[in-house]
């Protein structure tokens, strides 16, 4: 269902796209409505102390208006369950959790008995194909050991010039390490003057024209300030075709919309665990190599640790390194049994559904957003301006809200418009200098928490016209 289909649905009930009563029937219809019961949805007292009962869209006593699934997930209600039961099975049973576990996730292979699967199905891979380990920069740094092999004809990177900083980071470190100026060695694709997201025809063009010498082609699924989804298969193809490695940050794309990276033939990916995927603040990680690369697992280095050696031996303790067939080879220790227990009690959740499900009810809920602030934007023209595609096979759950600032201003606008959404009960996203991120998730959102949203929204731009 496109914008204008869900304009046609208020309009064949006789409804106004903004009432209460319509975004009630959307929520009453919703499929997947049930699953917003698996999740803990703070307070509004808890997040907005100020909100009394006159000046909120909620009661301080009812559920925040929560769109900010793009940062920080929800916590699940199951996590804190299967958290006690590794406390309760550490308290009872000490170092023999490792090899007998009560509720069957000995630690030795937790990540393989519990996770692997639900990671693999979400992303689109097979089960040899993920690894749960780490954090994001740390997988990518190891990714990179195996999948950056510069040469002096083919040494250089081209990746998005507003990339997530922490990735610049990890490839300009990466270009010094193998003794390349990252001024040479880097090319950063810019959007054209006057435009926020980058066409994907020029970053194809780029590869065309410059891949013979580039080594490694790296992007985000999901751009995190603009909300703009890349087109993985094509750019991973060009780049492929060119002779160059391909890989991706999923951080913003993973649980937020399908994805086939097994059939896309993406050479590897990494992502974190907390946003979409719920698992915690600073949780677990997870990547994906394709499983042509593990077919020549020799052929590439790679640092080694005891838990990438094959499972049979890996306790013999012997000094004869034996490598996992599988992704798990790139895991160097033992992964935390608590961060896997917070992932856990996310991935119950996804069993439930599909990314295909979920997906759909997303396209609704940031197109019924995009609708609404369609019309604000014609009822107070200039004040604002949407940065995520208008395209929704471009963009997931994320709308990115860039605001005007007056002659003068120096960023209160938004910070005012910002905190006065906070007041009201509603959590979202501030991201320097002018930008508020919203991001209806559809496993726990309704479509009352984006009229929510919108009401808010256009009382603050009103309340602060002068």
């Amino acid at each position: 269902m496109t914008i204008p289909s869900i304009v046609r649905v208020a309009e064949e009930h006789g409804l106004d796209l903004a009432s209460a009563e319509f975004a009630a029937q959307m929520d009453a219809k919703d499929p997947l409505k049930e699953l917003r019961k698996e999740f803990l949805v703070p307070k509004v007292k808890n997040v907005s102390p100020s909100v009394t009962a006159d000046n909120g869209v909620v009661e301080p006593d009812g559920d925040s208006i929560y769109l900010c699934g793009n940062s920080l997930g929800l916590q699940p209600i199951h996590t804190k369950k299967i958290l006690n039961e590794e406390l309760e099975v550490w308290a009872e049973t000490g170092v023999h959790g490792h090899f007998d576990h009560k509720y069957g996730r000995h630690w030795r292979d937790m990540d393989e008995l519990t996770l692997v699967k639900e990671s693999a199905r979400i992303v689109g891979a097979e089960e040899n194909e993920i690894v749960i380990m780490n954090t994001l920069t740390s997988n990518l740094h190891f990714m990179l050991v195996s999948f950056y092999r510069p040469t002096s004809d083919r040494y250089k990177i081209l990746m998005e010039s507003k990339a997530f900083p922490s990735d610049y980071y990890a490839l300009e470190s990466q270009v010094k390490f193998h003794g390349y100026d990252p001024k040479d060695a880097i090319i950063e694709v810019s959007p054209r003057e006057g435009e926020f997201t980058l066409r994907p025809d020029d970053i194809l063009e780029i590869i065309e024209r410059e891949g013979d010498k580039i080594a490694l082609v790296m992007f985000s699924g999901i751009q995190y300030y603009t909300g703009q989804f890349f087109p993985i298969p094509e750019i991973t193809k060009a780049g492929q075709a060119k002779g160059c490695v391909v890989g991706w940050d999923l951080a913003h794309a993973v649980g937020n919309l399908p994805m086939y990276l097994h059939d896309w033939n993406v050479d590897f990916a990494c992502w974190c665990t907390y946003k979409y995927l719920n698992s915690g603040p600073g949780c677990i990680a997870g990547a994906f190599v394709h499983s042509m690369n593990l077919k020549v697992l020799d052929a590439v280095p790679r640092f080694h640790g005891w838990f990438g050696n094959e499972v049979s031996t890996r306790f013999r303790m012997e000094n004869v390194f034996r490598p996992d067939p599988t992704a798990a080879v790139y895991r160097l220790s033992n992964p935390s049994v608590m961060a896997m227990a917070c992932l856990l009690g996310s991935l119950t959740v996804f069993a439930k559904t599909s990314m295909e499900d979920l997906r759909a009810k997303s396209l609704l809920l940031t197109g019924y957003l995009d609708a609404l602030l369609d019309g604000l934007d014609g009822e107070m023209p200039g004040r604002f301006q949407v940065l995520t595609p208008k395209d929704p096979t471009q963009r997931g759950c994320q709308l990115s809200l860039l605001l005007t600032r007056p002659l003068g201003d120096s960023g209160q606008l938004v910070r005012a418009v910002f905190q006065g959404l906070l007041d009201s009960g509603v959590v979202c996203d501030l991201r320097e200098p002018d930008v508020i991120r919203v991001a209806p998730t559809p496993l726990y959102n309704t479509f009352s928490d984006v009229r929510n949203f919108f009401r808010v929204f256009r009382e603050q731009l009103i309340k602060l016209k002068n």
